[in-house]
């Protein structure tokens, strides 16, 4: 039985399993209207692949988004990275298994007595979670224990961190220094990313490590940063025995600027930032004692509670952010009764999920946000699964809109064809998945995955952040795409478009 949490007014379009059962390897040439001399002129698909001339692999599948009809395809078996079009999957899996109105509470629990300002016993900070946790959230915890009247506390400070395995970092193919590969814990803040600033000051710099927020910049101790007389590389890190350790190439500064990096203690760099805040209140913590759980008799003093589920979800499909796709997935399959030590063993959970709930016969998940280059998915097993979620559902609604552009690169106005899908972007490779509305009124569900794993395989290292050739390759993907769409919604438009 599939979750009506999930669905939520989405359609099983029971046609969808005998449509997919046999998809050729070759595109299917569409039955033209013979007086629609206008879909006569429509580019066959093979012709847009060839004149992109990205090189690799481009496979798609197109189809009818309420029955399951398959309508044309390219490729549709050969199994490809699905980049962040994974966080698509994610989402399902999240709101199948925890529902839209899950909600990450952070709390300050004891198993003290408050009295006259002084706790006599320990004080917990207990995370579950939050993905999207930050350092104004933080503050308001230390705002609400000063509203109790707290001044002192006589036992220890500890620190609850088994809700979630702690993992280094998502995917350890990447560099060190890349803001949007953190660490995950069941305390997060700030997306576990720290601030560098760095200013010159006569022949030297300023610099400062903080974790900023919207209205708060408290300095770190867990997170520290040197600059060395180097050029290259610009950043390199060392895992001390109680800080992450940066070291940061002097000809690289320039005159000012700033970057976020990558936190790989984050349940540390919270307690790092709570001790501040609780400092500047005038109350001093012990240094914190990193255990499981705090007791069950443990009574709440202060909680914060995250917005729904479904309005964090909608957040990450817009942002893409990495930490809240591997949040959400490792929950979903820790609902699901398994406790992943790792984010492979959580993917392959997710896997088997999507083939037994949306009807995608093979899936490979690394991960849950698509970082990692080792998943892959087919397009065929893409496009049936959003078949399958529904047209109608909630997964649909909680896709960002995709602007259609003109020739000169600019985005068109109420153009005719609808489109909500989800990105996905990695160095040579360029995935987009969703549903386009097309004249008359007729849903398409659709995969096109474009990929040259070659030429990311023959990227040096240190190129890796802006590799030559890769900005182009993803500008022509995006045109690929956009051309395939507007194809579809010439050639399968409803008659009552026409």
């Amino acid at each position: 039985m599939i979750s009506k949490r999930f669905f939520l007014g989405g359609l099983l379009a029971s046609t969808a399993t005998s449509a997919w059962a046999a998809a050729p390897e070759r595109s299917l040439r569409p039955v033209i209207r013979p007086n629609g001399f206008l879909a006569r002129t429509i580019d066959e698909a093979a012709d847009i692949i060839a004149e992109a001339n990205l090189g690799g692999r481009v496979g798609f599948a197109v189809a009818d988004a309420a029955t399951g009809e398959m309508l044309e395809v390219g490729a549709p078996l050969y199994p490809l990275p699905p980049a962040s079009v994974a966080k698509a999957i994610s989402c399902a899996y999240a709101l199948d298994r925890l529902g839209p109105a899950h909600r990450f509470r952070t709390r300050l629990v004891s198993d003290g007595v408050l009295a006259d300002g002084r706790l006599d016993g320990d004080l917990w900070l207990v995370g579950s979670g939050d993905p999207i946790f930050d350092t104004d959230a933080l503050a308001e915890l230390v705002d609400g224990l000063a509203e109790l009247g707290l001044r002192e506390v006589t036992g220890r400070f500890r620190v609850a961190t088994g809700a979630l395995p702690e993992i280094w970092q998502i995917d350890p193919a990447q560099q060190p220094y890349a803001g949007y590969n953190p660490s995950i814990s069941a305390l997060n803040l700030n997306f576990n990313r720290v601030h560098f600033e760095w200013e010159r000051q006569g022949e030297g710099y300023t610099i400062s490590m903080d974790a900023r927020s919207a209205s708060l910049r408290p300095a770190v101790r867990v997170s520290r940063m040197r600059i060395e007389e180097r050029s290259v590389p610009v950043y390199t890190y060392t895992d001390s025995e109680d800080h992450d350790a940066w070291t940061v190439a002097r000809g690289a500064l320039g005159n000012s600027g700033s970057r976020w990096l990558p936190v790989r203690r984050p349940a540390a760099y919270m307690a790092d930032v709570f001790q501040t805040l609780m400092r500047d209140r005038g109350v001093s913590l012990d240094s914190p004692d990193f255990t499981d759980a705090a007791p069950e008799t443990a009574l709440v003093l202060v909680e914060h509670s995250s917005p729904e589920l479904e309005d964090i979800l909608r957040g990450m499909m817009r942002w893409s952010t990495n930490l809240t796709a591997e949040v959400v997935g490792l929950l979903a399959t820790q609902a699901g009764g398994v406790i992943p030590g790792s984010l492979p063993e959580s993917g392959e959970a997710m896997g088997a999920w999507m083939r037994d709930t949306l009807g995608a016969r093979n899936a490979t998940f690394v991960d849950h946000s698509g970082l990692g280059v080792g998943s892959r998915i087919r397009p065929q097993d893409m496009t049936q699964a959003l078949v399958n979620a529904g047209p109608s559902g909630l997964l649909r609604e909680l896709m960002k809109d995709i602007p259609m552009y003109d020739s000169a690169g600019s985005p068109v106005p109420n153009h005719p064809i609808d489109v909500v899908a989800k990105t996905g972007t990695l160095n040579f490779v360029s995935t987009l998945a969703g549903y386009a509305r097309i004249p008359g009124g007729r849903d398409l569900a659709f995969a096109i995955f474009c990929a040259d794993l070659d030429r990311r395989a023959a990227i040096p290292p240190e190129q890796t952040e802006r590799p030559p050739g890769a900005r182009s390759y993803n500008r022509a993907a995006k045109r690929l795409q956009q051309a395939l769409i507007e194809r579809w919604g010439a050639v399968y438009t409803s008659p009552s478009g026409l």
